[in-house]
């Protein structure tokens, strides 16, 4: 085997240059390590500064009486830099708190205000219209069953009424402001189908002494109004009071039919109020950090009260007990906005009965009396329900306060900083000897 080959010049001075400077991936990743420690350390240090500043502007120190016994603060804040911070921290608190309330306090009534002038009263048309059409369908049904009799007297009053009660409802879900602009085209689709299901009864009164087309007249009206029951076929009834056939349930792109388009707007609406009547991120978000932001201002006001009756000898404050008059108003609207939101989630199940209990059989009932007054199933009964929900879910006393809350912090804001501060320029020593200036 052959000796090694001479040691190059240059590898001792490399080998020397590394252990001096502590090289090596080991030393790398240490020394990383280590100012990663540092910084994380300084942050640590910097946000516990942060915070505890944030605490002596939000938190005020409580000031004891000069003349009572017990333990005094070691070193007591300073007149003027006590009243610098709460210069600083009470307007602050007095423009988050009554901004976040009003915010909370407007959202909701917006909320109650759509339900009640535009949702409510399109649930309540569709479900009318939805109801009417298949009461119009019986009514043809009989009227025709009568044969050539009805060439003289024509089809019933009540087929009239419920045709042209159909078409008034959905003109006014048109006009009602709650549907989408894709949902307004869906309804116009639903109108030209009435139409087309008049004209389909009235070829069938024209035909009414040939059986066969007849039937064939009304089987379509039918297939155009409702999607047939795969397990029962139509047959046009003869008697007024018969069970009426029941209606597939067909959702999505497959529904074609009158029925099922309305039920699909019903549905659409009852999302929305749904979405409506709960809180959102926002709303919530907004009410916690008005809370504490009214706790932290009530307690700094009766705090600075009491520092300026103890230090500065103003026994009270006539601006400051000003600017605290509108906190009196903030649990009436807090309350005003809880019942606003328990009246819009007792909404929620009233819409889902004017789909899921409403009949032909309770609507026909309650027309000719058979019910009076009418049940909990009838579409009048049920729409009269969620407006009384809606109205009493509000304070008469508070009623339309929501927008001034905002500004009225601004002025419990502006009138604190401005006292605050000329206080602050008044008494920048206290001819009081062994007082801190």
């Amino acid at each position: 085997m052959a000796p090694p080959g001479p040691v190059p010049a240059a590898l001792p001075a490399a080998l020397a240059h590394r252990t001096a400077t502590g090289g090596g991936p080991v030393t790398s990743m240490r020394g990383r390590s280590r100012r990663a420690g540092t910084s994380a350390k300084r942050l640590a240090v910097a946000a516990l500064k942060g915070a505890r500043l944030l605490w002596r502007y939000a938190w005020a120190p409580p000031e004891r009486a000069t003349d009572r016994p017990g333990p005094r603060a070691a070193d007591p804040p300073r007149n003027r830099a006590y009243l610098h911070d709460r210069l600083v921290a009470l307007p602050l608190l007095a423009v988050v708190a009554f901004a976040g309330l009003g915010f909370t306090a407007t959202s909701l009534r917006d909320d109650s205000a759509e339900i009640r002038a535009h949702i409510a009263p399109a649930l309540r048309d569709l479900a009318d219209a939805r109801i009417s059409l298949r009461i119009a369908q019986r009514e043809a049904e009989v009227s025709l069953d009568a044969g050539d009799a009805v060439e003289l007297s024509g089809l019933t009053p009540r087929y009239g009424s419920r045709i042209t009660g159909a078409a008034q409802d959905l003109s006014q879900v048109a006009r009602s402001g709650a549907l989408t602009a894709a949902e307004r085209q869906e309804l116009d689709v639903v109108s030209g189908l009435v139409d087309g299901y008049e004209r389909w009864i009235a070829w069938a009164q024209t035909n009414v002494s040939d059986e066969s087309l007849r039937k064939a007249g009304l089987s379509y009206a039918q297939s155009m109004l409702c999607s047939p029951d795969p397990g029962g076929p139509y047959e046009p009834a003869s008697d007024r009071y018969a069970t009426y056939p029941r209606c597939a349930p067909v959702t999505g792109s497959e529904a074609t039919t009158v029925v099922d388009r309305i039920s699909d707007l019903e549905r659409a609406l009852r999302d929305r109020l749904e979405a409506r009547a709960a809180l959102g991120p926002a709303a919530v978000t907004a009410a916690a950090v008005s809370a504490v932001a009214f706790v932290l201002l009530t307690a700094g006001l009766w705090r600075t009260l009491r520092f300026l009756r103890v230090r500065l000898r103003i026994s009270a404050s006539v601006p400051l007990l000003a600017a605290a008059l509108p906190l009196l108003a903030v649990p009436a609207i807090a309350l005003d906005g809880l019942y606003a939101y328990a009246a819009q989630e007792d909404t929620v199940p009233i819409a889902r009965s004017l789909y899921a209990v409403t009949s032909p059989v309770t609507e026909v009932a309650v027309e000719e009396r058979r019910i009076d007054p009418p049940g909990d199933t009838a579409v009048v009964t049920l729409a009269d329900s969620m407006d009384a929900v809606l109205d009493n879910g509000r304070l008469a006393a508070v009623d339309g306060a929501a927008p001034w809350v905002a500004p009225a912090g601004l002025l419990v804001a502006a009138v604190t900083g401005a006292t605050l501060h000329a206080y602050r320029r008044e008494y920048l020593l206290v001819g009081r000897p062994g007082t801190a200036v």
